[in-house]
């Protein structure tokens, strides 16, 4: 039996870790804070007291928060233990750096993969999640079995673990379209006297159906922003990769200003800025821009 390694328990990394443990694998896991590894190994899995034990598994996978706490974790010292293994990174980073890391692994003599996903801690927790995987054919089919544990799909984006990350934040730049778009519209509606709930059920039920406005619109209407399932500040870092891949390509989104706009003044109100990212939509509502 291959032994696993994971790397970062935040909310997201403590579901999809327990995921594999739950699957019968053996799995080492590592994280700044102890907490979450205490509950880990209650459940099952060994406690590493450095990253670099983590990655010396036979496949380690990694979910932390941005590209300031990979680099962090995954530095030219802890690298090599993953020496003729294979490193599945999970985190929303920036191309940039994922091609940086892909080089660093490659020259340790290691295989990377990027992998990205979509979902919030609930769906992490389920198994449910859709995750974006690029890399080197046989680094992805090594990590597949392990990813159809974590998601209900894994949807295969070519050789360049890179691209995995810029497909990621272009999903997460539509989807903060569409907490804005509702958060628009509801502020429209609200104040000829429509019930706001009202109004996002009768969108998500007809023109609108699917996760994201079923889910957003109900947070939105309901104002149901805490505890965050994924904090503002961390949407603002997607808006900026999606700046960031858009200005490689050439590309000059004509929303862009205004969503930065907006994010900015939600993160600049003491009632907004550590709630869940949907509550981008209260600049609109409390006619805050």
């Amino acid at each position: 039996m291959s032994t696993l390694g994971f790397l970062g328990l935040g909310s997201m990394g403590r579901g999809m870790a327990a995921r594999l443990v739950g699957a019968g694998h053996d799995v080492v896991v590592w994280n700044r804070s102890t907490g979450p590894v205490d509950e880990l190994v209650a459940a099952g899995a060994r406690a590493a007291t450095t990253p670099a034990e983590a990655l010396a598994a036979d496949v380690s996978f990694s979910m932390l928060a941005n590209d300031a706490a990979a680099e962090a974790v995954l530095t030219d010292e802890a690298i090599p233990a993953a020496s003729g293994r294979l490193h599945v990174m999970m985190a929303s980073i920036s191309p940039t750096l994922a091609e940086r890391l892909s080089g660093a692994f490659e020259s340790a003599g290691a295989g990377y993969v990027g992998a990205p996903v979509l979902g919030r801690p609930e769906v992490a927790a389920r198994g449910e999640l859709n995750i974006l995987a690029a890399g080197p054919a046989g680094h992805v089919e090594t990590a597949l079995p392990y990813l159809e544990v974590l998601g209900r799909r894994v949807w295969r984006l070519g050789d360049r673990p890179e691209v995995a990350n810029a497909v990621k934040a272009a999903v997460n730049y539509n989807i903060i379209h569409a907490m804005q778009a509702i958060g628009e519209s509801v502020a429209m509606t609200e104040r000829l006297g429509v019930d706001p709930k009202l109004f996002t059920e009768l969108l998500s039920s007809t023109l609108f159906g699917g996760v994201v406005y079923t889910g957003y619109g109900s947070l939105i209407a309901e104002q149901a922003y805490s505890p965050p399932g994924f904090h503002i500040s961390l949407g603002r870092k997607d808006l900026a990769l999606a700046e960031e891949i858009a200005a490689a390509g050439g590309v000059s989104p004509a929303t862009m200003p205004a969503l930065i706009h907006v994010f900015e003044t939600a993160l600049a109100d003491p009632e907004l800025k550590d709630a869940d990212w949907s509550a981008i939509a209260e600049v609109s509502r409390r006619d805050l821009g």
